[in-house]
């Protein structure tokens, strides 16, 4: 989003402002707490309590609120230096790119063709001298016929793009080598040169143009597809013919001339790799991606040979002269989920701040929705990751940034510094990203903080990834996301309590809201949804307190290209995955219990529909009636407050489960889920205990489509499964057996 010096500024003082009057509403609410609680003293214990409670809960959620403020306040002040800085920066003279080796690493597994395609593709697209992109397919290496087939696929799909780039960039090199074969013989022609350059950056976008069709895919049309044929392919074609129309009309000097076609020659020039782990005995099969990338960064800077052992296929480390693999050792690794795209100048803005600043471990920009989502819930779920997008970038203002891993850039020096050592079936293998939870980046993020190191945030939009087009895969997604603080809460709290005085307090503040939000919040909000908390007075200051925050968030949409009216999608979306984010909650309270790592779940992304476990549809129906019967409660004992809330609320998730699930894909999801529990479990039998609770979804794996199955045991693998709906005769064969 580029604005002016003025419109940020505007921003920036609403922002304030906004904050002010919330501060200055919830200490009115809070003296008309100490008002009431004076009224009762102890002789009412019970009210006293309830009257606690309830302060201590709004107290809470109003701390969310004001965090995303000071986020956003952060965000207008980054941008307004920013673009002070851009202003007095002397004319001409652009600083030398960095041209240190970049290595591109893209975890995938079971990944859909053209969404792996076009991933890859952004990343060897960049404009970046040296880079090198590998995608670490991680499909078991045996299989079904379908899934073996799938997996060549991939294979050959990395096979195939790198012999293109490899052709394309054959043609630029020899153009080069005669260049500086005539630059040996005699005096140059500048204007000729010029005009050989030209035609050279024209053949670049035509070729570009060529292989677009192919690239995007075949009956493409959806909203990725035309972002990365817009805002990539196109994007490039224009600056190719662009860079060419004004090389026509300029005088290179010799220096010049020879930058130029140096550039050509690298254009094009990038080694595209795949590696399969899960080969290998020796290296990590841990079923995440931390452990995927883990066990090829282990590998950086040796050499190796496949050597036959009892366990099977094995990488040895050898000498150079006997090493029939060798990976290079770059000091500069960026890592790419493969359902996401890279802006074609994002690692040359990137890399120039790493280079700047020696002391930043992670270089990102939190990654955007798509734009254009056709459906309702793709765009109101793409909505909460474009108003996050803000909150990541206004924290690093308070030097509180968290790692997204959707794309990092990433310094190896530091990854060194947190490596750790784990055994995996006999196996010693190397962890640099921590895989103690399922989000792994913001553990690791507290672990190089620790250490002195920063993460930095961009604040350009150069990232887009994809979102979950349905309720089923969102349900994987954020309980995964709402997994995981809890766990890591005491990293943090050691590491604020560890440092000197030099700890800002805005940093903590941020800080632990990003861990505790999904505890606070939905928690917070079930608590004042079920218990009839009454007070009148205090609770018109709360509503005067919670105002600014409604008003900057719909701002922030419409600034973003919603509409104002989706901050009602929004809220609505976030009090159906309510009981999505307590499940994340309490599987972090079951590990810290159990010692026992959360299954990684990854989230489903076909083509159709995935199912909604039955477990949630259950919780969505009891809180519908919930909420129905708190109102009755409410207008029956005149708590006129509370059942105006619960009327509110009822009405809105009502809205949520009818636009976001849809009562006849609800219907079809409990058939299916009724077919399968009622299906008896090939040569297995679950305890007895354990089948109730199954039947409602209640196993520590959710329903997600590309579970790994081979991975899990006794009743997670008995429960992990996943239904593909592409149409309504195909769920109903599923449903009929």
């Amino acid at each position: 989003m580029y604005c002016t010096m003025k419109t940020l500024k505007g921003e920036l003082a609403f922002t304030v402002a906004a904050i002010a009057l919330t501060v200055a509403m919830a200490a009115m609410a809070g003296l008309e707490f100490v008002r009431q609680g004076a009224r009762l003293g102890f002789e009412r214990p019970g009210q006293l309590a309830q009257l606690v409670a309830f302060a201590l809960v709004v107290g809470l959620m109003l701390y969310g609120g004001l965090v995303y403020q000071l986020a956003r306040a952060g965000y207008y002040r980054r941008l307004s230096r920013r673009s002070q800085a851009e202003a007095e920066a002397p004319s001409g003279g652009a600083a030398k790119p960095c041209e240190k080796p970049l290595l591109v690493l893209v975890p995938s597994y079971r990944e859909e063709l053209k969404v792996l395609r076009q991933t890859l593709l952004s990343a060897a697209l960049m404009d970046y001298p040296r880079r090198r992109v590998v995608a670490l397919l991680d499909d078991p290496p045996t299989g079904t016929p379908a899934e073996m087939g799938a997996l060549e696929a991939a294979r050959r799909l990395v096979r195939g793009l790198d012999t293109q780039f490899a052709v394309c960039a054959a043609g630029f090199m020899r153009a080069h080598w005669d260049f500086l074969a005539r630059a040996r013989l005699g005096p140059l022609a500048p204007a000729a040169e010029a005009q050989g350059l030209a035609r050279l950056y024209c053949q670049a976008a035509d070729w570009i143009e060529a292989q677009a069709p192919a690239w995007v895919g075949q009956g493409a049309g959806g909203h990725a597809d035309r972002f990365f044929e817009t805002e990539v392919l196109r994007r490039l074609v224009a600056e190719h013919r662009g860079r060419a129309e004004r090389l026509q009309r300029s005088a290179l000097a010799p220096a010049e001339i020879e930058a130029e076609y140096q550039r050509l020659s690298r254009l094009f020039d990038v080694r595209i790799e795949s590696f399969e782990r899960k080969r290998y005995a020796n290296l990590s099969h841990a079923p995440n991606k931390a452990m995927n990338l883990n066990a090829y960064m282990g590998l950086l800077g040796g050499g190796y040979r496949e050597e036959s052992g009892p366990e099977g296929l094995v990488l040895a480390a050898c000498g150079r002269g006997a090493a029939t693999f060798q990976v290079a050792a770059e000091d500069y690794l960026l890592t790419l989920d493969a359902d996401s795209v890279v802006l074609p100048d994002y690692a040359r803005k990137l890399m120039a701040v790493m280079e700047r600043d020696e002391r930043v471990a992670v270089a990102q920009t939190p990654y955007s929705a798509f734009p254009g989502a056709p459906g309702r819930l793709e765009r109101i779920a793409g909505a909460t990751t474009d108003l996050q997008y803000m909150v990541h970038q206004g924290s690093s203002l308070f030097q509180a940034a968290y790692w997204v891993g959707a794309n990092a850039l990433l310094r190896r020096k530091a990854l060194a510094e947190i490596r750790q050592e784990a055994v995996e079936r006999g196996h010693t293998v190397p962890v640099f990203i921590q895989d103690r939870t399922v989000i792994e980046d913001t553990g690791s993020t507290v672990d190089l903080v620790a250490r002195g190191w920063r993460v930095h945030n961009h604040p350009e939009r150069l990232a887009y990834s994809a979102t979950p087009p349905d309720f089923g895969s969102l349900v994987v997604q954020r309980r995964r996301w709402a997994n995981g603080g809890l766990i890591i809460l005491p990293s943090l709290f050691r590491y604020l309590s560890g440092r000197d005085s030099g700890v800002r307090a805005g940093e903590g503040f941020i800080r632990l809201h990003y861990l505790l939000s999904p505890t606070l919040a939905n928690f917070g909000l079930l608590l004042l949804i079920v218990v009839p908390f009454e007070a009148p007075a205090a609770s018109l200051w709360l509503s005067l307190a919670a105002a600014p925050y409604a008003l900057v968030s719909a701002r922030d949409l419409k600034l973003t290209g919603y509409r104002w009216r989706d901050l009602v999608g929004v809220y609505a979306l976030n009090l159906l995955l309510v009981p999505v984010n307590i499940a994340g909650v309490l599987d972090s309270v079951r590990q810290l219990v159990s010692g026992r790592k959360a299954p990684f779940a990854r989230t489903p992304k076909i083509e159709g529909r995935t199912a909604t476990p039955l477990l949630f549809l259950a919780l969505e129906a009891l809180g519908l009636s919930g909420l129905l019967a708190c109102l009755t409660l409410d207008l029956a004992a005149h708590r006129w407050t509370h059942a105006a809330m619960s009327g509110v609320n009822f009405a809105l998730l009502a809205f949520a489960f009818s636009r976001f699930i849809g009562w006849r894909n609800a219907l079809t999801d409990l058939q299916l889920a009724w077919a399968e529990t009622a299906r008896p479990a090939p040569a297995m039998t679950p305890p007895l205990h354990a089948a109730p609770a199954l039947a409602l979804g209640f196993g520590m794996a959710p329903i997600s489509l590309d579970w790994p199955l081979e991975t899990l045991h006794g009743v997670e693998a008995w429960q992990a499964r996943s239904f593909r709906l592409a149409d309504a005769e195909a769920a109903r064969a599923v449903a009929e057996g």
